[in-house]
């Protein structure tokens, strides 16, 4: 039994009481939201690990942070140190995007070191072993496609990207665009190349029913993903993007009626002035199942700051509604990140999801910043740092301070003692 399945039969799962717990919210009003589809626990009935967490509704924004190997740079090591510094600075999930080397035995030890929900793209290892073949991605066999699904869903992997809402239809009409950037998703590039090629409908989205027992199977939840996200902000909002969103909606609703958990990922880059809008189309076209962002960013001209571009973009859009922000590093558009990379990724998402929660009324989410106020009003510098989001990077900065009691921007002149008429010097 899926856990959308037992929420629509009344049952309240381990899982459900944990996470209502921790998001102080009570166990019925999260079962229902389940069992609505408004929130997902992604959690493979193959994969034991200790933070479940819920997507959606009335709970806190969580964030992602991929990983993963390339054909250039394969080292199972660095990835899972990797892993470790993105869950150490705070990811609710990580994403194994791999592409090089034993595919197989990465994805196994993520899923041994991970202690948060772990998510892939299926279509990235088939890709990956075509072109180790010298193939043509055009070539891939469908069936071969699904074999690779059922292979890591079995293996343990919580929630998959399928790129189901690139259609045969939409791709001709993807191509009549006049679009800056055309397609920028690696698995909606390999999917319209197929069917342009092959003349045939894409097989995710022909076979979605197939696609939806393997789910089930598992209690995998489906990540309906974004094939034609706008790679650019003057691609934003356009028919393509929209044309999909549609898509995504109809398949969402036909998994939950399949008893599968489904959530709707969307752009991508898009103007400040769009966020909201983007937000609010999903959320009305696929009935508020959550939705899990790339960003979004709302710039294209800050490559090595994009994660502090995507940070502005996350934080508008988590505050109108987006549930799920993946993370975006300082290597965005440069280089497959590294260590550091992860860390600042995961930090500015962090900042922008608490500031979303912020506005979304989220239990504790004010009362933290309001408790940082009245320890800086104390000069309780342990209590700031306890509080702090990146408490090593404050603990670090505060270091250079020649007085405990205050900081080095002030020093003798302490805006907080004189107002305290207490001693500055």
């Amino acid at each position: 039994m899926t856990q959308i399945e037992a929420a629509k039969k009344g049952i309240i799962t381990k899982e459900m009481e944990k996470i209502a717990k921790d998001e102080k919210i009570s166990p019925n009003e999260l079962r229902e939201l389940v069992a609505q589809g408004k929130v997902v626990i992604p959690k493979n009935k193959n994969h034991d690990f200790p933070n479940v967490m819920g997507i959606g509704k009335k709970l806190r924004t969580k964030i992602n942070a991929n990983i993963g190997t390339s054909i250039d740079c394969p080292s199972i090591e660095r990835e899972i140190n990797k892993l470790k510094v993105a869950i150490e600075a705070g990811a609710d999930s990580v994403m194994d995007l791999s592409t090089g080397g034993d595919l197989q035995a990465i994805r196994e030890a993520i899923l041994e070191h991970s202690t948060v929900m772990v998510g892939a793209v299926p279509i990235y290892a088939v890709a990956a072993k075509l072109a180790e073949q010298d193939i043509p991605t055009y070539k891939m066999d469908p069936d071969t496609l699904f074999k690779s699904i059922e292979e890591q869903c079995k293996q343990g992997i919580d929630y998959i990207t399928v790129h189901c809402g690139v259609t045969k239809e939409s791709v001709e009409r993807m191509d009549r665009t006049d679009r800056v950037c055309g397609i920028v998703s690696r698995g909606g590039s390999i999917l319209a190349d197929w069917i342009r090629r092959n003349k045939k409908e894409n097989p995710l989205y022909e076979y979605f029913d197939d696609l939806l027992e393997i789910a089930y199977k598992y209690d995998v939840t489906l990540s309906l993903g974004d094939g034609f996200r706008p790679g650019a902000i003057a691609d934003a909002t356009d028919r393509a993007q929209i044309d999909e969103l549609i898509i995504l909606g109809e398949l969402a609703k036909r998994a939950r009626e399949k008893n599968v958990q489904a959530m709707i990922e969307g752009p991508g880059h898009v103007p400040i002035n769009q966020i909201e809008a983007n937000i609010l189309l999903e959320k009305r076209l696929c009935d508020e199942a959550p939705f899990y962002i790339l960003g979004p960013l709302p710039t294209d001209i800050a490559p090595g700051y994009d994660h502090i571009t995507s940070a502005i973009g996350g934080a508008i859009a988590g505050s109108v509604g987006a549930d799920f922000l993946c993370y975006v590093t300082p290597a965005e558009h440069l280089c497959l990140p590294d260590e550091e990379d992860v860390y600042q990724g995961v930090i500015a998402s962090k900042i922008a999801a608490h500031i979303a929660d912020i506005a979304k009324g989220v239990p504790g989410a004010f009362e933290r910043d309001l408790q940082m106020s009245k320890y800086r009003k104390e000069l309780n510098w342990e209590g700031m740092f306890s509080l702090a989001i990146d408490p090593k990077r404050a603990r670090e900065k505060f270091q250079k301070n020649r007085d405990i009691n205050s900081c080095t921007m002030c020093g003798r002149l302490c805006a907080v003692k004189i107002d305290q008429k207490l001693p500055t010097i």
